[in-house]
């Protein structure tokens, strides 16, 4: 089985041409294929598909098997692959997710795709509330990108262990299903870095939806403009909440790592 090796920020994945059909059990083929020492090494899984609404289709499926709603970065990666390798010669592109149809505006140079920037739509900002994790009170702010996530804005996120809080934070009781959790510290109102806890995945270099999370709360917050550019451990990536409709544009890099076969069992 052929795949393609992609990544955007650092956040990578594995990509799969399924518009001919789809492999099964895909929760345990990205488990096997994600899998870092024993596998490809990946953030997750995803498929591009048909689709009858819109162009093509995007699953995602976690390092742990678990499938997502949404991936920032992962979606801009699709409009790379399916231009890259002539499947459409649209440089506007209608993607259907499990968080509904999102659309591409994908940037060519020399014929290959650099840039993508993807409408995310309309983020749902819920009021701060306190929050137990171990021994601690947290402040966070829930907000709703197409999957879940809780925003807590601190001092120097560098300085967290992540890997002991964010387990606390993915599998908290209230989040039965799970929450992904950005850390961002605010540097201007222009300005945001973070770091990120996915849930089915660890700590990840970037997280598409996590950013725009991390702005529309800051925003909601008083913290932040509407138009800002946001540090990740992997890169930065470009913001507009824009105020007319209220949709959050996000413009990042997508890049092909390599291209591979995987033996079919």
């Amino acid at each position: 089985m052929h795949f393609t090796k992609m990544e955007g920020l650092g956040n990578d994945y594995i990509y799969i041409n399924c518009l001919n059909g789809y492999p099964s059990d895909l929760p345990s083929l990205a488990r096997q294929m994600s899998n870092r020492h024993f596998g490809v090494g990946s953030d997750g899984l995803i498929t591009i598909g048909p689709s009858t609404k819109a162009d093509f289709s995007m699953r995602i499926y976690n390092a742990d098997g678990s499938e997502g709603e949404m991936c920032g970065n992962g979606i801009r990666c699709v409009g790379k692959y399916v231009y890259d390798k002539g499947l459409t010669n649209k440089t506007i592109l209608q993607i259907d997710t499990l968080s509904g149809i999102k659309e591409l505006s994908l940037t060519i140079i020399g014929h290959q795709v650099v840039s993508v920037s993807v409408d995310m739509g309309q983020p749902v900002v819920d009021a701060p509330q306190q929050l137990w994790v171990g021994d601690s009170a947290w402040t966070v702010t829930p907000v709703n990108t197409g999957n879940p996530h809780l925003v807590v804005f601190l001092d120097k996120p560098e300085t967290l262990k992540l890997r002991e809080l964010g387990p606390l934070f993915e599998h908290h009781l209230s989040y039965p299903e799970g929450v992904n959790t950005e850390f961002v510290d605010v540097l201007s109102p222009e300005h945001l870095r973070m770091r990120i806890w996915e849930r089915g995945s660890g700590e990840t270099l970037a997280c598409g939806t996590g950013a725009c999370a991390a702005l529309a709360a800051a925003v909601t917050c008083g913290q932040a403009k509407r138009q800002a550019v946001i540090d990740l451990p992997g890169g930065t990536l470009s913001l507009h909440w824009q105020a007319d409709d209220g949709h959050i544009h996000m413009t990042g890099p997508a890049v092909t790592v390599f291209e591979g076969e995987w033996p079919e069992h």
